[in-house]
């Protein structure tokens, strides 16, 4: 997993009307959970492009006035309109303790079936998993080369070593289909039966 740094500055004070002033000074408002309290803190903006902005997970190792920590980004959210950052969830990881994370779905090579003519479905784009940090990827590769058409891969198919794929076994990840022949129109108008006339 990739690891980024942050600088925070604790709250002092909360609300919404802290919250408000924060976003005035272009500074987004935190949460760490995971120790005995919840820590609040703010970031500045511009800092958070690519930790939120991107399919990949990251640890997040943040310095909060001279205290490091170790997260990753639980919860993220946006303006409506603007799509600008208003807020962000972190949990605290530690070494020997089981994080959680939801992982994005990459397909590695071109399937059989695919090059016979088939269509590639890949319906789960991403992947709920638990395992300790170290063996929390950024991103799940899913090698599909052998794919042909009518077959799929599906959540117990997928091994990865030190991680366990929190959701169902029989969820279908990605499929290969038989494309359906459009029929010809002029074909179709041929074999139409004549229109009696009146």
């Amino acid at each position: 997993m990739n690891k980024v740094a942050l600088s925070g500055t604790v709250r002092t004070a909360t609300g919404t009307k802290d919250a408000a002033q924060l976003r005035r000074e272009k500074r987004v408002p935190c949460v760490l959970y995971g120790s005995e309290q919840p820590v609040h803190f703010s970031v500045e903006e511009n800092a958070l492009r690519s930790i939120v902005f991107t399919p990949e997970v990251n640890t997040v190792e943040i310095d909060l006035e001279g205290r490091t920590v170790q997260a990753m980004l639980h919860q993220k959210q946006f303006h409506p309109v603007t799509d600008r950052v208003l807020h962000l969830d972190f949990l605290q990881v530690q070494d020997g303790k089981e994080a959680r994370a939801v992982l994005s779905v990459r397909l590695l090579n071109q399937p059989i079936g695919v090059r016979k003519g088939g269509k590639l479905n890949h319906n789960m784009r991403k992947l709920r998993v638990k395992g300790l940090p170290a063996n929390i990827p950024s991103h799940l590769d899913v090698d599909v080369e052998n794919l042909d058409i009518n077959q799929s891969l599906r959540v117990s198919d997928l091994k990865y070593e030190g991680l366990t794929i929190m959701d169902k076994p029989g969820d279908v990840v990605v499929a290969v289909k038989m494309v359906k022949k459009k029929e010809d129109p002029a074909a179709a108008a041929a074999g139409a039966p004549a229109e009696k006339k009146k």
